[in-house]
C-alpha cells in the first residue's frame, strides 16, 4: 500500500545501496521477531511501515515507492546474492594453476535465490552500491561486475573481520578496481625478464649441478615478483628495513634476486668453492658464517641498496615456521629507539616483517598461531607482518586431505581477524596487485595480512625425489603444465608487445649471463687449491668471559634504591605492597638483607645508568610469578601503572617489562630475535616455571645455543628458569637443567645455578658489560622460588659494592680445619642452601667442606681443583643434587670431577634414576629430601 510521503520527509530517503539492503533485511526480521531488532528501527518501522526504494529516473528526478511484498522479497534476494558473491566468491575463483580443485559456485547462482536475469534488470544499480561503478546500470550488471572481481585470479576473504571500517575499506578497494595493476609495455617486458631470471637460475643449477639439493622455487616463481613489489613500495615510503623469514623452498632464489647475492657466490657454494672472493666490494651485501657452518639453503644475508633501505633474510633451520617469531622480534627492535629513559619509542613504519610460510606448515605448526596471537599485544606488536603462504599444494609427499582439516591452508589466520587474499601464482600481474594491496593494508590498519600464493611444485620435495611414486595424478598435471615464464611470454606475444623470437632472445641472454658467472667461478676454482675447512671456534669465543669488576658505589646504589621507592603523590600503591617494598630501605640502614628481587632491581637501575636498555618479558614478569618483583606498580584506586625504573637519575637507556601471552616457543624466539637486532640491549625471558621452557626446546636447540656456530650470529639473551624441589610435583620442580648442560660446548653460553643474590647482581652486570662484545653469549640462570626471600641467599650492601661474579662459593663455617676434612660436598642452588641450613656455623661438621658451584658451564675446574688441593686428607668428592641421577647436573659434571679428583673417589648423593622429575606429593618429597641431606652430612 502506497504512502503519500514527500521524499524529504521519508526517513528511508537517507538510505541507499547496501545500507538500504540492511534496513530491508531488518524489516523482514521485524515482521517475525521484533524483539531481535534494534529499538530505534522498531519505532521507525511501526511509524512508517515498509522501507521505500528511491529510484533514479532518466531525468534524474526521484521517485519514492513502497514495493509490494513480492518485489521486496526479490530485492532482498538480490542483496543476499551480492553478499554471497562477496563472501563466497573465493570458492568459485580461478586461483589454482593446475585447475585441480573443483570450483563451488552453487551460492552464486541466480536460481539459488529464486531470481531471474529479468528480475535483476529491473533493479537500479544504486540499490546495491553507494557509488555506482562505471558500466553498471542495473542489478544484473552489478552481479556480473562483482563476479568479475570476486571470482577472478585473486580471491578475497574478509567477512570474518569484526571492524566495520576495515571491511568497508577492503570492499571499496576491491569494488573500485584498485586491487589491480595497469602495466605499460615496458613494465611488462621487464616483468618477463624478471621471470626469466627467476626460472633461469633454477634451470641453470638443475642442469649444471645435477642432483644437488636446492629446494627450487619453480611453480611459485612469482614469490620473487611479490617481494619485488613490496620492496618497491617500501623504498618509496622510505622504510628503513624489511626483514624476511622463510623456510628452505625458494630460499636460494630469494637470496639471489632479493638480497642481491651475486650468481658467482651462489655457484661457488654449489662448486664447494669459497664464496667470499665474490662478495661485492661495495659492502652492499653482508653475510655471516659460523665455524661449524650449515647447509646453503639455511643461510641468510643482508643487502643495503642505493636508497639506504636494508633488506634482511633471516638464517633458519629446517624447523620451518620457527623463524617467524625470531624475525618479528628483530622487527620490533628495528622499530624501537632505546637511548632514553622510560619506555622505548616505537615507529612501526620504520621496519616490517615478511613471513613466508609453507602450505602444509602454516596450519600444521603451532608456532604460527602463537605468532598471530601476539601480533596486536602491546609488548610485541610490530604494526603487522605480511604473511605469504608459498602454497605448492603439497607437503613433502602429503597431499592436503592428509595435512589439514580446513578448506584452505590459510584458514587458521581468520580466527585472528586477518584478511586473506588467495592469488593464482601463474598470473604475475595479479600477484603484483596483491603485494601492493598488502602493503597499503598494513600501512593503514597496522595489522597482519595473509596472501595465499597458490601454485605447485615442479619437482619433488628435493631434486632427487621422484614425486610420481607417491603423487602420480598431481605430477602428471605438473609435467604437462607450462611455466609461468612461458605463459607470460605467450601473453606478451598475444598482446603484440614482443615477438616469439624476442622472448627466446631474453631466455638465451640470461642463460649466457649465468654461464659467464659460472665461468668466473670455474676459473677461480682451477687456479686455487680446494679451500681448507676449519671447524674450530675462534679464540675470542673459546677464551670465554674475562674477569669484570661489577661492583657499584654505595652512594649510587642508595640513590637508585631511594628512587625505586619514590612514587608520585597522587599514586596509591596497594597498602600491603608498599610495606613490603619499604623494607628495601633497611639493608642501607644496616638492617636485614638484600633479597633476590631487590638485588635484581638494583642491578637493572645501574645497568640503565651504564647505557644498556633492558627488555624483560615472560608470563607475569611485571609482578613476578612468586609475587617478588613488582617492577610495575598498579594504582589501587585507578588501576594506572607506574614503573620506578623509568625514573632513575642518570639513566641513559629505556626499560620495558611486558607480561607475555601464554606462549613459550614464540616468545623465546621473539626475544632472541630482539637481541640479535639490538645487541646492546639486556634482553631477558623468564619462564613462569622453569619446566615451562620445555615448550621452547626447539628455540634453545636451533637458535640460542647454536646460532653462532652455524651462522655467526651473536646473542646475549638471558633466560631465567625458576627451579627447585619443594614438593609441588613434577611440573613445578625441575627446569630440566640437564638439557641446557647437554647443549654446552665451545663457550656457546653460560649456565648458572645460583645460591646468592649478590652473585645474581654481579652476573647480570657482567652480562650487560659483555653485550656487543666478541665474547658475548647467552646466559641461562636457574633461578630460585622459595629462596627468593631466604636470609642465607640475601646480600649485604657491601656484597654489591665490590668484587665480581664468583663461579664458586665456599660455605662459611665448613672446611676450617683442613686436616679433619674427609669429604667435600659439591652442590648448586637450593640444594646448597638446604645443606647450609643444616650446618649453620659448621659446628659438629669438621669432617666436611661444602662448595657451591654457582656456574656450571663453563665448568670452573681450576677453582675447584685449587679448593680440593687444600684438603689432602679428603677421600670423597661428593656431588649432591635434588634432581634424579639421570637429570640435573651430575652426568654433566662427572667427567670434570673425575679429572679433578685424581685418586680421590667421586660419588653421587641424590634421587635415584627416575622417569619423572619429581615426586607427586609434598610428604614424599620431604622424606626424600631429608634422606639426601642426611646421607650428605653424616659420616
Amino acid at each position: 500500500m502506497s504512502k503519500s510521503l514527500d521524499i524529504h520527509r521519508s526517513p528511508y530517503a537517507s538510505f541507499s545501496g547496501p545500507n538500504l539492503g540492511y534496513i530491508m533485511e531488518m524489516y523482514e526480521l521485524f515482521k517475525s521477531s521484533p524483539e531481535l531488532v534494534d529499538v530505534e528501527l522498531v519505532e521507525m518501522f511501526n511509524k512508517y511501515g515498509a522501507p521505500e526504494m528511491v529510484v533514479e529516473t532518466s531525468e534524474q528526478s526521484s521517485k519514492v515507492g513502497t514495493p509490494d511484498p513480492s518485489e521486496l522479497g526479490k530485492v532482498l534476494s538480490a542483496y543476499k546474492l551480492l553478499d554471497a558473491i562477496r563472501t563466497y566468491g573465493h570458492l568459485a575463483s580461478n586461483i589454482y594453476p593446475l585447475n585441480d580443485v573443483p570450483k563451488d559456485s552453487s551460492r552464486l547462482e541466480l536460481s539459488y535465490y529464486g531470481l531471474s536475469e529479468n528480475d535483476l534488470r529491473k533493479m537500479p544499480a544504486n540499490l546495491f552500491f553507494d557509488v555506482v561503478p562505471d558500466n553498471v546500470d542495473n542489478g544484473l550488471s552489478a552481479v556480473h561486475y562483482l563476479k568479475s572481481l570476486y571470482t577472478g585470479k585473486i580471491a578475497f576473504e574478509f567477512s570474518h573481520i569484526i571492524d566495520e571500517e576495515e571491511r568497508n575499506w577492503i570492499q571499496n578497494q576491491v569494488e573500485t578496481g584498485q586491487v589491480s595493476v595497469n602495466l605499460s609495455s615496458d613494465d611488462k617486458k621487464l616483468l618477463l625478464e624478471r621471470l626469466t631470471k627467476i626460472e633461469g637460475f633454477e634451470k641453470y643449477i638443475h642442469r649444471t649441478f645435477v642432483g644437488a639439493k636446492r629446494f627450487s622455487i619453480e611453480g611459485l616463481d612469482t614469490l620473487v615478483v611479490f617481494l619485488d613489489e613490496l620492496i618497491r613500495h617500501s623504498e618509496e615510503e622510505k622504510t628503513s628495513k624489511v626483514l624476511i623469514g622463510m623456510a628452505h623452498r625458494g630460499r636460494l632464489n630469494v637470496l639471489t634476486h632479493i638480497l642481491k647475492k651475486p650468481y658467482e657466490m651462489m655457484f661457488a657454494q654449489f662448486a664447494n668453492v669459497s664464496e667470499e672472493p665474490f662478495l661485492p666490494t661495495d659492502g652492499s651485501v653482508e653475510t655471516t658464517r659460523g665455524w661449524f657452518g650449515d647447509v646453503k639453503y639455511h643461510m641468510g644475508a643482508a643487502y643495503k641498496g642505493e636508497t639506504g633501505m636494508k633488506r634482511f633474510l633471516a638464517y633458519n633451520p629446517s624447523h620451518l615456521e620457527v623463524v617467524n617469531s625470531v624475525v618479528t622480534g628483530q622487527t620490533r627492535a628495528a622499530q624501537e629507539v632505546t637511548d632514553k629513559p622510560g619506555l622505548p619509542s616505537q615507529d612501526m613504519n620504520a621496519a616490517y616483517a615478511v613471513l613466508i610460510h609453507g602450505d602444509a606448515a602454516f596450519p600444521g605448526q603451532g608456532i604460527v598461531p602463537e605468532t598471530f596471537n601476539y601480533s596486536r599485544v602491546p609488548g610485541f606488536k610490530t604494526g603487522g607482518s605480511i604473511h605469504i603462504i608459498a602454497n605448492n599444494m603439497i607437503g613433502f609427499t602429503t597431499e592436503q586431505i592428509d595435512s589439514r582439516s580446513t578448506h584452505y591452508s590459510s584458514d587458521p589466520a581468520k580466527g585472528f581477524e586477518v584478511p586473506v587474499l588467495h592469488v593464482n601464482a601463474d598470473c604475475p600481474e595479479s600477484v603484483i596487485a596483491t603485494a601492493a594491496f598488502a602493503f597499503e593494508y598494513r600501512k593503514k590498519f597496522g595489522k597482519d595480512i595473509v596472501i595465499d600464493l597458490i601454485g605447485y611444485r615442479r619437482y619433488g620435495h628435493n631434486e632427487m625425489d621422484e614425486p610420481l611414486v607417491t603423487n602420480p595424478i598431481m605430477y602428471h598435471d605438473v609435467h604437462k603444465h607450462s611455466t609461468v615464464r612461458e605463459l607470460y611470454g605467450n601473453t606478451l606475444i598475444a598482446e603484440n608487445i614482443l615477438s616469439e623470437t624476442e622472448v627466446d632472445e631474453v631466455d638465451s641472454r640470461i642463460y649466457k649471463e649465468m654461464q659467464s658467472a659460472h665461468d668466473v667461478v670455474r676459473a677461480y676454482s682451477d687456479s686455487k687449491a680446494k679451500r681448507e675447512v676449519s671447524n674450530i671456534a675462534p679464540e675470542g669465543v673459546l677464551a670465554g668471559y674475562p674477569v669484570v669488576e661489577t661492583g657499584v658505589e654505595e652512594n649510587t646504589l642508595l640513590t637508585i634504591n631511594n628512587e625505586l621507592l619514590s612514587y608520585p603523590e597522587e599514586f596509591s600503591v596497594f597498602n600491603r605492597l608498599i610495606k613490603i617494598l619499604k623494607r628495601r630501605e633497611e639493608p642501607f640502614k644496616g638492617k636485614g638483607k638484600i633479597d633476590w628481587a631487590h638485588a635484581e632491581t638494583l642491578a637493572f637501575g645501574s645497568i640503565l645508568q651504564d647505557g644498556n636498555p633492558i627488555r624483560l618479558t615472560g608470563q607475569d614478569v611485571q609482578r613476578g610469578t612468586f609475587a617478588h618483583r613488582h617492577l610495575v606498580l598498579h594504582d589501587e584506586k585507578t588501576g594506572n601503572t607506574f614503573t620506578p625504573l623509568h625514573h632513575i637519575s642518570g639513566s641513559k637507556a629505556s626499560f620495558s617489562a611486558h607480561n607475555s601471552p601464554l606462549s613459550e616457543a614464540a616468545i623465546v624466539g621473539y626475544e632472541f630475535g630482539y637481541n640479535l637486532e639490538d645487541q646492546k640491549a639486556l634482553t631477558i625471558w623468564e619462564a613462569q616455571y622453569g619446566d615451562f621452557s620445555n615448550m621452547a626446546q626447539v628455540m634453545f636447540d636451533q637458535f640460542v645455543s647454536s646460532s653462532r656456530a652455524k651462522w655467526g650470529q651473536k646473542s646475549g639473551l638471558v633466560l631465567l628458569l625458576p627451579h627447585a624441589y619443594e614438593g609441588q610435583g613434577p611440573e613445578h620442580s625441575s627446569a630440566r637443567l640437564e638439557r641446557y648442560l647437554q647443549l654446552c660446548a665451545e663457550n656457546n653460553w653460560t649456565v648458572a645455578n645460583l645460591s646468592s643474590s649478590a652473585n645474581y647482581f654481579h652476573i647480570l652486570r657482567r652480562q650487560a658489560k659483555m653485550l656487543g662484545e666478541d665474547a658475548m653469549r647467552p646466559l641461562v640462570i636457574v633461578t630460585p622460588k622459595s629462596l627468593l626471600r631466604h636470609p642465607l641467599v640475601g646480600a649485604d650492601v657491601s656484597d654489591l659494592t665490590e668484587g665480581s661474579f664468583q663461579t664458586v662459593l665456599e660455605q662459611p663455617g665448613t672446611g676450617t680445619t683442613p686436616e679433619k676434612v674427609e669429604r667435600i660436598l659439591f652442590a648448586s642452588g637450593k640444594m646448597a642452601i638446604d645443606l647450609a641450613e643444616q650446618v649453620k656455623d659448621g659446628e659438629g661438621f669438621d669432617h666436611l667442606h661444602i662448595v657451591r658451584v654457582e656456574q656450571l658451564y663453563p665448568f670452573p675446574s681450576e677453582k675447584i681443583k685449587n679448593i680440593v688441593s687444600r684438603y689432602p686428607k679428603a677421600k670423597d668428592l661428593i656431588w649432591v643434587q635434588e634432581e634424579p641421577k639421570n637429570m640435573g647436573s651430575w652426568s654433566y659434571a662427572t667427567p670434570y670431577m673425575n679429572e679433578i679428583a685424581g685418586k680421590k673417589k667421586v660419588s653421587y648423593i641424590g634421587r635415584d634414576h627416575r622417569s619423572s622429575p619429581s615426586e607427586g606429593d609434598g610428604a614424599s618429597h620431604a622424606i626424600e629430601q631429608k634422606r639426601i641431606i642426611n646421607l650428605a652430612l653424616n659420616r
